[in-house]
């Protein structure tokens, strides 16, 4: 990837941090000059893509590429002897060849310590202070520029593409090479937003990779001429506090191009950049912190990623065309092209819906209700392969029956006030995500024998938008579908007796529906086990929810999110009695309101009152609960990573 403009100077600090010619107008400019050079991409993945210069320690430096296979500093002796063995490699053991160290610790990072309004504050009022889109990235160079000023040498680990080193390698094992370098670096007069640093390899010469060269190192930055992208460089422990400055200040860039930043941000009519700024961040938070379902964030970051990765390509591919295009190359640059395009105006799609599953851009419930059928009559719909008279004795004899082989068969010819029953087994339904009518489903036999699982191909698993839906002893385990286990459009749903295993989010109730979750136990859920949107009813008696909150990022030490999670304005109603909520990873209970007047409750007692035991809260939690219609008694709340009961601005 190129990397801007060249530096005469080595002793100028150049950080990487232009994102070049942006957007799609980059790309289609492109396609009208595809023999022109294309500029830096802004895809940070992408920055070490570098190769040595020819030449003859160009030449050395390629050999040797080809020769080693990098052994990280956790493998063993024993295996570095039989992958040299198979592959015919350079002995990590030559005489002449010095062991690398392994790396010291780099500078922890505060940004995984700030609030979402710490990090809002820091973006939007420090560093881009209401600047438009076209200048954020100078306003990004500016503020790095004035951090660098702080010291002008330091230690470092250049972190950069193995493809700089190494022919072959196993991507999952080396994600990266580090070395650690001293970094010099003099910040540059010019307004330019093109920065590199010069580094050079420090002692004690130290590595993730063991049995890497040292003077493979040395030819490579000789042939860089030592100057590196400042974005690959991640400061070390042990320095002074100007050091911790600086890492704070490349962890806000790269968090900016890796998270903020689009392509596109500045072709966009967008009159507050701030505000577009403030969004992506509450985005990221709610990924974060497990408010956007784990699948789904999923799905967004590999289309981000796929986007960044695409549009590279086509720089590189034009990049590579030499003398006018031929007919196939000018196809191939349109192809590229258009799907970079679409994938943009997917992610806009997803960004401006906040990617949330109860949106229109999630096909919800389509079918019509059916109601009930001539005369009042109502099914009973028994789902096996045979049916026996064990498996109606219990029925009055005027009951009326049809057996299926197949739950979605048995769903698909209910009609309101139908019931289906099932027996200890397996099943799986698509027609789970379509409730439109008031039937119910129950199991017969202990709920632990009775599993239905989530199609995982599908978006939803039990989605009900009927006036009136029972679900009897059933255990749902859900895997792959990117809504909450169960949702409650509209209406009201009753689950009774049931185990609920999240993969997900747990049960989500959405403004104006309505549940009764009693004797049932939920767990697993990467957000809350119960999520209740405003404007929303929920009855929770004698239930277990435990061990949620669960998610699967590393950035878990701010979430918010409880067992049971509320969200304020129109505030929902909520009856608890007899509960048990406990080893959750966030609270037992969350309350998220809008703003802090909402409540007229001082943000300096809210910080203070996670447990609900704290004598000095009960007035400002007794208070909080009269205006939520919130009832509850004789709840077991307990052992949860960060308290009982928050209360939380958002």
């Amino acid at each position: 990837m190129a990397s801007g403009p060249d530096n005469t100077d080595t002793g100028d600090c150049a950080v990487v941090i232009s994102p070049g010619r942006r957007g799609e107008k980059a790309a289609f400019s492109g396609l009208e000059e595809v023999a022109a050079k294309s500029s830096a991409s802004p895809v940070r993945s992408a920055v070490a893509s570098t190769r040595p210069a020819k030449g003859k320690a160009g030449r050395e430096a390629a050999r040797r590429r080809q020769q080693l296979l990098p052994i990280p500093q956790a493998e063993g002796p024993e295996e570095e002897e039989e992958e040299e063995e198979e592959e015919g490699l350079l002995s990590v053991h030559e005489e002449d060849e010095e062991e690398a160290q392994p790396l010291p610790p780099v500078c922890a990072s505060p940004m995984r310590a700030m609030w979402r309004d710490e990090k809002v504050a820091l973006y939007c009022d420090q560093v881009l202070q209401g600047c438009k889109a076209e200048d954020a990235v100078e306003a990004m160079s500016k503020y790095l520029s004035e951090k660098l000023k702080m010291k002008d040498k330091w230690l470092g680990i250049w972190k950069t593409n193995p493809e700089l080193f190494f022919i072959k390698y196993e991507e999952a094992s080396i994600p990266f090479v580090g070395v650690l370098v001293e970094v010099t670096c003099k910040p540059r007069q010019s307004s330019s937003s093109c920065f590199k640093v010069t580094v050079s390899v420090a002692e004690p010469f130290s590595s993730n990779i063991a049995n890497i060269p040292r003077d493979l190192i040395d030819e490579t930055l000789e042939e860089l001429e030592h100057s590196v992208p400042l974005l690959e460089v991640y400061p070390v422990e042990g320095q002074d506090d100007d050091i911790h400055d600086i890492a704070l200040a490349l962890e806000v860039v790269r968090f900016f191009f890796d998270f903020l930043w689009r392509d596109w941000d500045d072709e966009e009519s967008c009159e507050n950049y701030t505000a577009l700024i403030e969004e992506r961040i509450n985005l990221w938070c709610d990924i974060q912190d497990g408010t956007i379902p784990g699948p789904i964030a999923q799905r967004f970051k590999k289309t981000l990623e796929k986007y960044k990765n695409k549009r590279v390509e086509l720089i590189e591919y034009q990049s590579n065309i030499k003398e006018d295009p031929s007919a196939a190359e000018a196809v191939e640059c349109w192809k590229k092209y258009y799907e970079i395009v679409m994938l943009c105006g997917l992610l806009k799609m997803w960004e401006d819906l906040r990617l949330r599953v109860h949106g229109p851009f999630f096909p919800r419930i389509l079918r019509r209700r059916k109601g009930t059928r001539e005369l009042g009559k109502t099914i009973t719909h028994i789902v096996a392969k045979v049916m026996t008279t064990e498996m109606v004795k219990d029925l009055s004899s005027d009951t009326l029956l049809q057996q299926h082989d197949d739950l979605d068969l048995a769903l698909d010819s209910c009609y309101s006030g139908d019931t289906v029953v099932l027996f200890p087994g397996e099943y799986q339904a698509t027609n789970l995500a379509l409730l439109t009518d008031d039937i119910i489903i129950k199991g017969v036999g202990k709920r632990e024998e009775i599993v239905i699982t989530s199609e995982p191909s599908c978006d939803s698993f039990v989605v009900s938008k009927a006036e009136n839906v029972k679900l009897m002893r059933l255990t749902l385990v859900q895997q792959g579908t990117v809504d909450g286990i169960v949702v409650v459009e509209s209406g009201h749903m009753t689950l009774e007796d049931c185990v609920l295993k999240c993969e997900g989010t747990g049960v989500c109730v959405l403004t104006g529906a309505a549940l009764t979750l009693t004797d049932s136990e939920i767990t697993g859920a990467q957000g809350s086990g119960v999520e209740l949107y405003p404007g929303s009813i929920a009855i929770l008696e004698r239930n277990e929810i435990h061990h949620c909150n669960n998610l699967r990022t590393s950035d878990n030490s701010k979430s918010t999110l409880g067992g049971v999670n509320m969200k304020v304005l129109p505030a929902p109603k909520l009856k608890m009695n007899n509960n048990h909520i406990y080893s959750n990873n966030g609270y037992g209970l969350s309350i998220l309101q809008p703003t802090e007047q909402f409540f007229i409750i001082a943000e300096g007692n809210l910080n203070k009152g996670a447990a609900s035991g704290d004598k000095k809260d009960d007035d400002m939690l007794s208070k909080v609960m009269q205006n939520l219609n919130l009832e509850m008694s004789n709840n077991k709340i307990e052992a949860n990573l960060k308290g009982d009961i928050r209360i939380v601005t958002c």
